[in-house]
């Protein structure tokens, strides 16, 4: 993203204690008057300026040099082991190797790790849905990214989406929810810890 826009006062907020960080949500500082918002909503008796921060639900962390890098939105975010998982950035990790189409970063429920990276991949047309083809990705991704962030699970598959286009990680997070509470082994996908070590 960057360093902000002169007259644009970002702030990025704790979730936890509402107070600046240097990870957070992407806030406007309302105390400084930005004149490039909106009131509000057609229709919304609410203000969209309520508040000290006008908040956009993104998330994003800044460097010491004060440039400011994406995450995710704050509802796609998840912890595993105490990190916070961008999907984002593991799905950009992730459409870098060339049998990679698309992909979808959920949690997957862990009962160490509260919750592990797990990728929901579409695969190009000459490549198989094999463990050969699951180790070479979730190879590619341990190459990139810390180990926290590591792909711990893959599954091939076409991606839901909505009618825009959009892919629907509601639907694919409840279907590892209802698999977890079941108790019930989803064995199309590949493990880590089988393929990788």
């Amino acid at each position: 993203m960057g360093r902000p826009l002169p007259g644009l006062p970002v702030v990025l907020v704790d979730p936890a204690t509402g107070q600046p960080a240097d990870e957070g949500e992407i806030c406007l500082d309302l105390s400084a008057h930005p004149v490039n918002l909106m009131t509000g909503y057609l229709g919304d008796d609410q203000p969209a300026t309520a508040g000290r921060y006008y908040r956009t639900g993104d998330v994003a962390r800044r460097d010491a040099g004060g440039d400011i890098t994406y995450i995710g939105r704050s509802d796609d975010v998840f912890k595993s082991s105490d990190y916070k998982v961008s999907p984002f950035e593991l799905e950009s990790v992730l459409v870098e190797h060339p049998a990679v189409v698309e992909a979808a970063v959920v949690p997957q429920p862990d009962y160490t790790r509260l919750s592990i990276p797990k990728a929901y991949i579409l695969l190009a047309a000459d490549w198989n849905a094999n463990a050969d083809t699951a180790r070479a990705i979730m190879e590619h991704v341990r190459d990139r990214v810390p180990p926290y962030l590591r792909v711990r699970r893959v599954e091939f598959c076409e991606l839901p989406k909505t009618i825009s286009g959009k892919i629907r990680r509601v639907e694919l997070r409840r279907r590892e929810e209802t698999a977890h509470r079941a108790g019930t082994p989803i064995t199309t996908e590949y493990r880590y810890e089988d393929l990788v070590g």
